[in-house]
C-alpha cells in the first residue's frame, strides 16, 4: 500500500466512525429524533473529514484536489446527506429504531449510497475543474531553445522509410517554418535493421540509438532528451498525419498553450484514408479506459501528433515512466496534475498500410499501465523535481 493510500484510507475510516458513531449516541442515549440525529452526525463528519483531509492528504493529487474547494465539497457532502437521511428515514420506518441493531441496519445502507453519491459528485466537480484549467491559455515568454521547431520520429524496423521520412518533414515544413529552425530527431527503438544508418544517410540532426526496443515512449522520451527547439512534436515515422499540419501545431504552441494535441476525432478532423473498423472501434475503447485515469474527457488520447513548449516537455517526460503504449495517457495525467494549458485540434489522417499495433496485446498492456500510472500517482513518482 502506498504512502498516499495508508493515509488516505484512514481518513474516511475516521469519519465514517465518527458518522456512525454520533449517529447511535444521538438517537439512543441523547433521545434526538433519528433524522435530527443522523443530520448532525454527517455534519460532524463532513467537517472532520474536510480538516483532515486538508492537513493530511496531498492536495497536488487531481484525484483529492476537491479538498481545496470548500463549496464544492459543502454542496456535494449536502447532497450525499440528503441521501443518507431519507434512507435512514425510511429504513427506520419499516425496521423501528428501538435497539442499535435497528439503527445499524438503518445506517449501514445510506452511508453506503451516500459514498456512491460523493464519488460521483466529487469526480463531477473535478471534470468540470480540470477542463477549465486545461482550456486557458496563458500569455508566455518565449521557451528556450535554440531552434524554432523539432520533430521527434520515433521508429522500430524502419530502415526502407525512414529516409523518405525525413526528407518528407523537411520538404513540408522548411518553406514556413524556415531550414534552418527545424530539426529533425530520429529515435532507433533498437530495431538492428539499419533504421539509424538510413537516417543519417537522409542528413537527421539528431539520430539517437536506444540498446534493445523500449516502445514508443521510450523513444520519444530520448527523442525530447536531446531535442533543441524552442517547441518539441513528435509524429509517428509511418506519417499517418502529413507532417505539414505539425505548423499548426507549432503556432499554437508558439501563441501560449503548453500542450498542443491531434484529435482524429474532432469534428473538422479530415480522414484522407479510413482505418479499418476494428482500429477505430479499438481507439474508442481505449479513450473510454482512460476515464479511470484522467478527468480532462479528451477526444482522442492516442494521436500519434502532439507538441509542448520545450521547458514543458522535458519536465513531463523527465518524470514520465511508461515506456509503452499509454505513455500517451501518462503526458494527459502529468498535464493535469500540473495545472497546464492543453488544446486539441483537428488532423488530418492518412493511415498507412501498416501498423505494429495488436488490439488485444496492446489492450492487455494498456489495462496494465493504466493501473501503474494510478500507483505511480499515489507513490508521488510525478510530483516535480525542482
Amino acid at each position: 500500500m502506498t504512502t498516499r493510500l495508508r493515509r488516505f484510507v484512514p481518513i474516511g475510516v475516521v469519519a465514517t466512525a465518527v458518522d456512525v458513531g454520533a449517529f447511535l449516541v444521538l438517537a439512543g442515549p441523547v433521545g434526538l429524533i433519528v433524522v435530527v440525529a443522523d443530520a448532525v452526525a454527517l455534519t460532524v463528519a463532513a467537517a472532520t473529514s474536510f480538516a483532515l483531509h486538508r492537513r493530511v492528504t496531498f492536495a497536488a493529487d487531481p484525484a483529492v484536489r476537491w479538498v481545496r474547494r470548500p463549496f464544492a465539497f459543502v454542496l456535494v457532502a449536502g447532497a450525499a446527506g440528503v441521501i443518507d437521511v431519507v434512507v435512514v428515514r425510511v429504513v427506520v420506518a419499516v425496521v423501528g429504531w428501538d435497539t442499535v441493531a435497528h439503527l445499524l441496519v438503518a445506517k449501514l445502507p445510506a452511508v453506503a449510497l451516500a459514498a456512491c453519491v460523493r464519488f460521483v459528485g466529487y469526480r463531477a466537480v473535478l471534470f468540470g475543474e480540470v477542463r477549465a484549467a486545461l482550456d486557458e491559455r496563458r500569455d508566455q515568454p518565449p521557451a528556450p531553445g535554440t531552434r524554432r521547431l523539432s520533430v521527434v520520429v520515433p521508429a522500430y524496423r524502419e530502415a526502407d522509410r525512414i529516409g523518405a521520412t525525413v526528407a518528407r518533414i523537411r520538404a513540408e515544413l522548411t518553406p514556413t517554418v524556415g531550414a534552418d529552425d527545424v530539426e529533425v530527431v530520429v529515435v532507433d527503438d533498437g530495431s538492428g535493421d539499419g533504421t539509424d544508418r538510413a537516417a543519417r544517410d537522409a542528413d537527421a540532426d539528431e539520430v539517437v540509438v536506444l540498446a534493445r526496443n523500449r516502445g514508443k515512449g521510450a523513444a520519444v522520451r530520448a527523442g525530447v532528451a536531446v531535442a533543441t527547439g524552442r517547441t518539441i512534436a513528435f509524429t509517428d515515422a509511418d506519417l499517418s498525419y502529413p507532417p505539414a499540419q505539425i505548423e499548426r501545431l507549432l503556432v499554437a504552441v508558439e501563441d501560449g498553450w503548453d500542450v498542443v494535441v491531434g484529435s482524429r476525432t474532432h469534428t473538422d478532423t479530415a480522414t484522407l484514408v479510413r482505418a479499418r473498423r476494428v482500429r477505430e472501434l479499438g481507439g474508442r475503447l481505449v479513450n473510454l479506459c482512460t476515464h479511470a485515469v484522467l478527468l480532462g474527457a479528451y477526444r482522442d488520447t492516442q494521436c500519434g501528433l502532439k507538441a509542448f513548449r520545450s521547458d514543458v516537455a522535458r519536465s513531463l517526460f523527465a518524470r514520465s515512466r511508461i515506456d509503452g503504449f499509454a505513455f500517451d495517457v501518462e503526458l494527459f495525467h502529468l498535464a493535469e496534475r500540473d495545472g497546464l494549458s492543453v488544446r486539441e485540434v483537428p488532423v488530418e489522417v492518412a493511415h498507412a498500410d501498416r501498423s505494429s499495433v495488436r488490439a488485444v496485446r496492446d489492450g492487455l498492456r494498456l489495462v496494465r499501465d493504466l493501473g501503474r500510472i494510478v500507483a505511480h500517482g499515489r507513490a508521488g513518482h510525478y510530483d516535480p523535481t525542482g
